[in-house]
């Protein structure tokens, strides 16, 4: 955990009917000082888009042979790689030799289209990669309700996702880009 670094505790409870999984999750994020709340933000909601008893949050940002956050088997396999924002194509050229699943949940708007427009030709050739859009409004929306204590509620179903913190509700959608061939 880097110095100064920001604890952020979460009570998430998941509830996905679409993989059928409902469980409770006691987590803690620790936000590097350079870490904006939007990425914490997007990271636990890539936590809750992909949760599991074995997924796991990296090290963080100055950390280049982990992910922002990965699952593995009990063997130690990666099954899961998980980056967020616009990593480069290179790094998920290495992660989708490493894993058998590599996930990006890319987020930033226009910067997020620039990203996909420069690195798609490349990124249609790792096999086992899914990216998925996060909409500026949703990311700025679930960035406003950071706070060093969360209890986060994440319906989905359906591919649609709501996100509930507190009395306030979220309306997820995320785009598509690309789906393992």
């Amino acid at each position: 955990m880097a110095p100064n670094a920001r604890i952020i505790k979460v009570e998430l409870q998941v509830n996905d009917m679409d993989r059928h999984y409902y469980q409770a999750h006691a987590l803690t994020l620790a936000q590097h000082p350079s870490e904006t709340d939007l990425r914490a933000m997007v990271r636990l909601l890539a936590f809750a888009l992909h949760a599991d008893p074995r997924l796991e949050f990296g090290r963080g940002l100055s950390t280049e042979d982990e992910p922002d956050l990965w699952q593995k088997d009990l063997t130690g396999r990666i099954e899961r790689w998980i980056e967020v924002g616009q990593p480069d194509e290179s790094r998920l050229r290495k992660a989708s030799g490493r894993a058998d699943q590599v996930v990006v949940l890319n987020y930033g708007g226009r910067s997020a289209d620039l990203w996909w427009e420069k690195n798609a030709g490349a990124l249609e050739r790792i096999r086992n990669l899914t990216v998925f859009d996060l909409s500026a409004d949703a990311g700025e929306a679930i960035a406003a309700d950071a706070a060093r204590n969360m209890q986060v509620q994440c319906h989905i179903q359906d591919g649609q996702v709501q996100w509930l913190d507190g009395d306030k509700t979220i309306d997820i959608v995320l785009r598509r880009r690309m789906s393992p061939t």
